[in-house]
């Protein structure tokens, strides 16, 4: 069964329900802690007692610098709300390590961005290195995936459809917010990572809640092409995609006909317009909530509140 680790200014704690209790190990960074697995197994046997959960401040298990890389449109249902049809390729953008925040840590809209949105993501941090060439076949994901974290891949829209790109929209500080655990898996535990539910809500309204089933790049072929051309190492962090439910979605097909016929400068004008109009971007005192578990609780990386803030 999994082990949920938390990390706090005070060190690392292994999580049993409501209590935790130190790690004692000399790990700083979440590749040290992966290589002291023996201390984490050893903290959580007597997890029994220790401090409440609730009294502790969580950090972003997920410790930087590291590579964060990040798969696009890989949910069908995310897939339909943008619009994409047929077959769709894998594809990978990276984020910059400096977006990693904590999971209750305030998310800082920029001044110059108006349309902030949200995007449950379950991360994969690995737990060993993974060469370029390597290909990764279901059985071998243990190998490779340490464990699972709740991401959200906050997305500045406006940045990044006006310049197409990813990078900068995606990267600003506090856009990925990350944890409150970290939940190293067992071999068996990798037989349920289908029944993990993401679900994220603003302000209390429902917004995103689909299974990995949903998935269209499941981990180990994601692992597998990305190695073509990229190299990861532990602690390394790949948010494996969210599923339908985001503000931003595809206009209708006889509004983008149309649309495709103006002036690019026309057409952006128009189409923040109309997005200007679309309730569901995030706004200064929204509360974004986010959670990723199995039903059964057998994996369960706990929930994230983040509220949102414009920058001073």
């Amino acid at each position: 069964m999994s082990t949920n680790v938390l990390r706090t200014t005070d060190g690392w704690w292994a999580v049993r329900g409501e209590r935790a209790v130190r790690v004692e190990t000399k790990a700083v960074t979440t590749a040290e802690l992966l290589a002291d697995r023996d201390a984490v197994r050893e903290a959580a046997a007597s997890a029994g007692s220790g401090t409440p959960v609730a009294d502790l401040v969580a950090l972003p298990p997920v410790t930087t610098p590291c590579r964060v890389v990040a798969q696009m449109v890989n949910y069908r249902s995310h897939a339909k709300d943008s619009g994409f049809t047929g077959d769709i390729p894998a594809t990978f953008f990276r984020k910059a390590s400096g977006s990693v925040s904590g999971p209750h840590e305030e998310i800082v809209r920029p001044a110059h961005v108006k349309f902030l949105d949200y995007e449950v993501e379950l991360g994969l941090v690995m737990g060993a290195p993974l060469p370029v060439g390597t290909v990764v076949e279901e059985r071998d994901l243990p190998r490779y995936v340490a464990g699972l974290v709740l991401t959200n891949d906050v997305s500045a829209r406006d940045v990044q459809l006006t310049k197409t790109q990813f990078y900068e929209s995606k990267s600003y500080p506090t856009f990925t917010p990350t944890g409150p655990y970290l939940a190293l898996l067992e071999p068996e535990d990798f037989a349920h990572l289908l029944d993990l539910r993401l679900r994220l809500s603003v302000n209390g309204v429902p917004r995103q809640d689909r299974t990995l089933a949903d998935m269209i790049v499941r981990p180990a072929q994601a692992l597998t092409l990305l190695a073509r051309f990229q190299t990861l190492d532990p602690g390394d962090l790949l948010l494996t995609g969210t599923p339908g439910g985001t503000a931003l979605k595809a206009p209708l097909k006889p509004i983008a006909k149309i649309s495709a016929l103006l002036p690019p400068s026309v057409r952006w004008k128009a189409f923040f317009k109309g997005q200007a109009r679309n309730p569901r971007y995030l706004r200064d005192g929204d509360l974004v909530t986010a959670t990723i578990a199995t039903g059964d609780g057998r994996i369960d990386l706990g929930e994230q509140r983040t509220s949102v803030t414009g920058a001073p």
